[in-house]
């Protein structure tokens, strides 16, 4: 029987995730791991998540991508967590294994890889200035910490992002910030892990803060955001969209439900611009 999965949010016609996995199953017909279809954007009741996750187990899926605004009741839901997961304090990946619900997060391990295989950046050392303390935020701290970041957090309510940070590991130190903090400082890297783009806002960064080489990267994907048009005006010499991340991540899901990694760059090259 051909496996089921889907991706499950509020709102999700938007959403990418089927035509991703579709294109990452195609590079394994004929095999085990290609034996499975991805077709499906739930919408669910902002009230009815479990509901329609216990729907899809009694439909014998054996997995899905969960988005906003349910990844914090998706982490809830999971009955085994995945480290990553516990740290980000939310889950994008569910998969379905008998009675049990395994909860990942695969959104750090996509922007790292994205950042470091496709755009040929090394994060390793460097400063690191992440925007945000929400949801997109925790999920991607941890993993820059992996890989040896200097991390600093500026958002605009302080106490939520040292309320984040306090999860890290213990061996892990990130410093917090204002926005008015940040005058006079200066990034190798800055993240924009906020909503600013949604309501085409601009985070309050101050002129200066992009180091010579720096790159630039709105998690946010689909058109060029106010950040995106401050990083370019402002020095950056990169600046990238998320929707390497987006199939990053999504291929790491993939990996969780079929035990392989599929190709990315075909992927991301055929669906950027479609």
């Amino acid at each position: 029987m051909t496996d089921k999965y889907a991706v499950i949010g509020n709102p999700i016609a938007h959403s990418k995730s089927p035509e991703i996995h579709t294109m990452f199953a195609e590079q394994f017909k004929g095999k085990p791991a290609g034996d499975m279809v991805y077709k499906d954007r739930i919408l669910a009741p902002l009230d009815g998540f479990a509901a329609t996750v216990e729907r899809l187990r009694k439909e014998s899926y054996k997995g899905c991508n969960v988005t906003v605004p349910f990844k914090f009741e998706a982490l809830q839901l999971s009955t085994r967590l995945i480290g990553r997961a516990q740290v980000a304090r939310a889950v994008n990946t569910l998969k379905f294994e008998g009675n049990a619900i395994l909860g990942d997060n695969t959104d750090g391990f996509g922007l790292v890889r994205d950042i470091t295989k496709n755009l040929g950046f090394d994060i390793v050392g460097k400063h690191v200035l992440l925007m945000g303390a929400g949801g997109a935020a925790h999920g991607v701290a941890q993993p820059l910490f992996d890989i040896n970041a200097n991390l600093a957090v500026v958002n605009r309510t302080v106490e939520k992002a040292q309320r984040m940070t306090a999860a890290f590991d213990k061996q892990h130190q990130a410093t917090v910030h204002t926005y008015e903090e940040l005058v006079g400082q200066r990034f190798d890297v800055v993240i924009n892990a906020t909503s600013s783009g949604l309501a085409d806002e601009m985070p309050a960064l101050p002129p200066g803060i992009f180091a010579p080489g720096a790159l630039a990267y709105e998690m946010m994907y689909g058109r060029e955001t106010p950040f995106m048009k401050f990083a370019s005006a402002n020095g950056a010499a990169v600046v990238s969209d998320g929707f390497g991340m987006l199939v990053e991540q999504a291929a790491e899901s993939f990996f969780i439900w079929r035990g392989v990694r599929p190709e990315t760059a075909p992927v991301i090259a055929a669906l950027r611009n479609r």
